[in-house]
């Protein structure tokens, strides 16, 4: 590979070095032929006549910043040495190319910046994910201009791209003592939950998550691919529950054309899709005898056969294994191999529901009316007095997913700035109109537990501390 890649435009009538730059008619934001180094690249200002130099590459492979110039066709026509390293092609696999082959970026197909930069809407550090040679994502900044010829016409756009990929891991672990990834909670049972999450993520270990439906395991599972050095290659996840045995068997394992009725060509498994990345098997409680055998000969050995097929695949995939079931009763009644049961549960998480967590229901609802105030274009600014009462004195057998629900369900029937009682689910109204007497007790068993700290009793109720005082005071009357 060139230590200096470029390749010069395409047209003949592009090729003139001593042409002067003319300005665009009107205020488009754009990058003349030739870039002047004094200006900060990174934000695609216009600059001088550097880029007629011979040095001028050498200078800009020694940038961090990746820098692609693509034509009016958006094909790559120039590309620096930090281009070629974030995005893994080599200059003579990039040239050429469209660039939508080469960025493959999560808004590509769905909104290109460089067709935009045509249109005079230029970018200014756009964040995506784009996927390299390799297969691996990365996330970047993308700053474009316009390209103009020495006589104001634009040529091309001039792509700047820069590796946020450890930036956006450290916002992710910087985001709040209260959030891991996008689990929310502060009580301490949670705390304890991020601790271990972060203590099991850097390792290759089985982890079995357990908890009742609705409490976030996925959310889990996803957490600890994200925080583990396989964050860059696929989590896979997979039903055990959804399908009949040969079906589960067949997506699990894959299988070769002619296995079965139907199966007209080769297909790969759920496994062979999840090479050095996770794979996360939900409600794992529902695999049959033959399934937990083949899944426990994985386990131990790292090697399966498709099904239909003798030839022995070796795999590299951590597993995590998820379920709302007792495993301990499925092994006393001898549903679950004790075996795989022991293999499965290295690692145990367990989520507790959010009846056991109540001081973190008001962080979630806040959560969530930020997030339908987004989705709905609208301008809640939370429950009122009495449906806070409800919310807390519900017991949310569905949990988190019943919580998020309800909250919807509401903004949908909300008719000012407040959620009121009214537009929450009917179930929730008998726990409202008790709320006051078991507001109180609440609050009594928070003071109880901060040894009469209000300070601190009003961290454990999620309510501010003038909140606290004015309840009281209300109650006293």
């Amino acid at each position: 590979m060139s230590s200096q890649p470029r390749v010069s435009p395409h047209s003949p009538s592009k090729q003139k070095r001593d042409t002067p730059v003319i300005p665009p008619a009107n205020n488009t934001k754009a990058v003349p032929r030739s870039p002047d180094l004094k200006g900060d690249i990174a934000s695609g200002a216009a600059t001088g006549q550097l880029l007629l130099q011979e040095n001028l590459w050498g200078i800009l492979n020694s940038i961090t910043e990746g820098i692609l110039v693509v034509n009016q066709d958006l094909i790559v026509t120039q590309v620096n040495k930090a281009g070629l390293e974030i995005t893994g092609f080599s200059s003579g696999e990039i040239l050429g190319q469209p660039c939508l082959e080469i960025f493959r970026g999560s808004l590509c197909e769905s909104h290109c910046f460089m067709a935009d930069s045509q249109h005079g809407q230029a970018a200014k550090d756009v964040e995506v994910e784009i996927i390299r040679r390799d297969g691996t994502t990365r996330a970047v900044a993308v700053t474009t201009s316009l390209l103009f010829d020495g006589h104001g016409l634009a040529e091309g756009v001039v792509v700047v791209f820069r590796d946020i990929s450890e930036y956006r891991l450290l916002k992710e672990q910087l985001k709040g003592k209260w959030r891991l990834a996008r689990i929310i909670g502060k009580s301490p049972t949670m705390q304890r939950l991020f601790q271990k999450i972060q203590r099991v993520a850097p390792m290759d270990t089985t982890v079995l998550i357990q908890g009742e439906s609705g409490t976030g395991k996925e959310l889990v599972a996803h957490a600890l691919h994200h925080y583990s050095p396989r964050a860059s290659r696929p989590l896979i996840k997979v039903n055990c529950s959804a399908l009949a045995e040969t079906l589960l068997e067949s997506e699990l394992f894959g299988h070769v054309r002619g296995s079965f009725t139907g199966a007209i060509r080769d297909k790969i498994g759920r496994f062979e899709a999840a090479d050095g990345g996770t794979l996360l098997l939900d409600e794992i409680g529902d695999l049959s005898n033959y399934l937990q055998l083949k899944l426990l000969r994985v386990l131990q050995e790292k090697e399966f056969e498709r099904v239909g097929e003798v030839k022995s695949r070796k795999v590299n995939v951590r597993v995590l294994a998820a379920t709302h079931q007792d495993l301990k009763d499925l092994l006393k009644k001898g549903l679950l191999r004790e075996d795989l049961y022991y293999r499965l549960k290295v690692v145990p998480i367990h989520l507790p529901p959010l009846r056991e967590r109540r001081e973190d229901i008001l962080l979630l609802v806040k959560h969530f009316v930020a997030k339908y105030n987004m989705e709905m274009e609208k301008s809640i600014l939370g429950p009122t007095q009495d449906a806070v009462a409800a919310l807390m004195d519900y017991p949310w057998p569905g949990n988190i997913r019943e919580l998020e629900n309800a909250i919807e369900h509401a903004f949908v029937h909300a008719q000012g700035l407040y959620l009121t009682l009214t537009d929450f689910p009917s179930e929730l109204h008998s726990s409202g109109t008790k709320g006051g007497k078991k507001e109180m007790e609440q609050i009594r068993h928070a003071l109880k537990k901060s040894r009469g700290n209000k300070t601190a009793a009003a961290n454990l109720l999620g309510i501010g501390r003038a909140t606290l005082w004015r309840k009281l005071k209300n109650n006293s009357r």
